[in-house]
């Protein structure tokens, strides 16, 4: 089984010469070495208006071309269009309880707590909106390298600030809610998103732990020389992701931007798809997840999602107070506009051949500017 092979629709024959300067933003950042390679994707009043591939795997000359087809590691993309969709599936449907607190569902969260940890009073929106006070990230995959050990280490990670007071991005939030949402469905978090969420959009390329037969359409993350020893390249490079078997709540999906603008299509003029069939979320879940948070104060989250921060924004200066989206380590981003019924994903791997390139924070913005002043 391989990776569906993408076509471009009519409606993006043109995307080329429509976004040549964001295609310029992109070859002028292969050419600083910011990424080897990129594929991106605009949706703007009501079709797909780009689909395209630029550069390659790797900086290699002879590395494999970058097309539509390229299933990129989609990194913390995980957690908006799995966990938080599930999230919000789950919520449409009486189960899942904002308020409802972690310790509820998972009693490992605050069995043998010390009185006033302050975790009793962590709920699942403080998760969504990584307001919990969990800390933001912890190398647990070095002392804990099965999924069971992950979980039992996730669960007892003291809090670092009290609940509500402070907006931390945390991984190890969408760890535990990965394993809130699978308490609360009876179902296994891949396995629920591939039935209610993938499937059912026909998101072929959006999946957990791709078969080995995908390896030589995904571009290779990075060469692990401390972790792994070898190049990861069709698998997680998350290591915390790695360890729980390359499922987890915060990582772990991968998939194509063809893929990812159908998904987001869901969240554009009240959920409209081009097939007229029903939408997965209704506006009022769409509308309560999207939107920016008041407290703390300050904060840019939503839940799950974020919103453009200002002066500077991945998203650039275009992008609307209304608008939503989310970055990935590994190069990744999903913005959208629902004032421009607009949604532009970018996919790359900036993490080769190691993690020390920060060029990207300079390309996303730029890149996005290039894409709205197109239209």
């Amino acid at each position: 089984m391989f990776p569906p092979k993408v076509t471009p629709p009519e409606s993006a024959r043109e995307g080329a010469s429509r976004f040549a300067r964001a295609i310029d933003v992109l070859h002028q950042a292969i050419a600083d070495r910011a990424f080897p390679g990129a594929s991106f994707g605009v949706y703007a009043r009501g079709q797909m208006l780009a689909l395209e591939g630029v550069g390659r795997f790797t900086y290699e000359t002879d590395a494999p071309v970058v097309t539509p087809s390229t299933v990129y590691d989609l990194a913390s993309l995980t957690k908006v269009i799995a966990t938080t969709s599930a999230a919000m599936l789950l919520h449409e449907r009486g189960i899942l309880k904002l308020q409802a607190r972690v310790g509820d569902i998972l009693p490992g969260f605050v069995v043998g707590m010390a009185p006033g940890s302050g975790k009793e009073k962590v709920t699942l929106g403080m998760l969504l909106a990584h307001t919990s006070g969990l800390p933001g990230y912890a190398r647990l995959f070095e002392q804990h390298p099965t999924p069971e050990g992950m979980m039992r280490a996730s669960l007892k990670l003291p809090l670092t600030a009290a609940p509500g007071t402070r907006t931390e991005y945390s991984d190890i939030g969408f760890i535990l809610l990965g394993k809130a949402i699978e308490v609360l469905s009876g179902d296994y978090l891949a396995r629920f998103c591939q039935r209610n969420i993938f499937s059912p959009l026909a998101l072929h390329s959006l999946r957990f732990c791709p078969p080995q037969t995908w390896k030589a359409s995904a571009p290779p993350t990075e060469i692990d020389n401390s972790y792994r020893h070898r190049t990861i390249q069709g698998e997680v490079q998350d290591e915390n992701c790695a360890a729980m078997g390359g499922l987890a709540g915060h990582a772990g999906l991968f998939g194509n931007a063809s893929d990812i603008l159908r998904f987001a299509q869901n969240f554009l003029r009240k959920g409209r798809r081009q097939d007229d069939t029903k939408p997965l979320f209704r506006d009022e879940t769409m509308q309560l997840f999207t939107a920016r948070q008041t407290e703390p104060e300050g904060t840019t989250r939503a839940l799950g999602w974020d919103t453009p921060s200002r002066p500077e924004s991945s998203s650039g200066k275009h992008f609307g107070e209304r608008a939503f989206g989310h970055l990935g380590y590994a190069g990744t981003s999903l913005w959208i506009d629902p004032e421009r019924d607009l949604a532009v994903v970018l996919l790359t791997n900036r993490t080769w051949p190691d993690r020390a390139s920060q060029l990207i924070q300079q390309v996303r913005p730029a890149f996005h500017d290039a894409v709205v002043e197109a239209l």
